[in-house]
């Protein structure tokens, strides 16, 4: 008798849609729940080298919690190619600029770096205000613990 490992297929996997409002939420937390929400790891059937999370819509990334100094304290460092080239932003002026990219990029930091998370990430929604225009794929309100 030969005992086999069920894997589920692409096209038995199904999705649902979350709603998660960011406001006064710390951002680490926010990050991790969305990964393992975004990777599938809350489902019984999870396969890490298969994409089976659901998509995930944050609302009220302008609101999120921040912790001690961070504000004040904490840049994002990009480089342009060139000699030289490091540019840092301060996550003050990112915040007032652009909230969701803050968002984005502490969930893109708990995701694996692979091939497969940059994938993951393309069912993320970040929305700066409490308003989103995902109401067709009935999101279910989610609570981060």
């Amino acid at each position: 008798m030969k005992l086999r490992t069920y894997t589920l297929k692409q096209r038995d996997m199904e999705r649902d849609w979350h709603v998660i409002d960011a406001a006064g939420v710390p951002l680490g937390r926010l990050a991790t729940n969305v990964a393992c929400l975004l990777r599938g790891k809350h489902k019984p059937t999870f396969s890490p080298h298969l994409d089976m999370g659901d998509g995930v819509i944050v609302v009220n990334a302008a609101r999120v919690g921040l912790t001690g100094a961070k504000l004040d304290k904490k840049r994002y460092l990009r480089w342009t190619g060139w000699m030289g080239g490091q540019r840092s932003t301060p996550l003050k002026t990112l915040m007032v600029k652009s909230p969701d990219k803050v968002v984005r990029e502490a969930v893109w930091g708990m995701l694996p770096k692979n091939k497969l998370s940059r994938h993951v990430l393309t069912h993320l929604r970040v929305y700066a205000g409490a308003e989103h225009p995902h109401a067709a794929q009935q999101p279910h309100s989610y609570q981060v613990r």
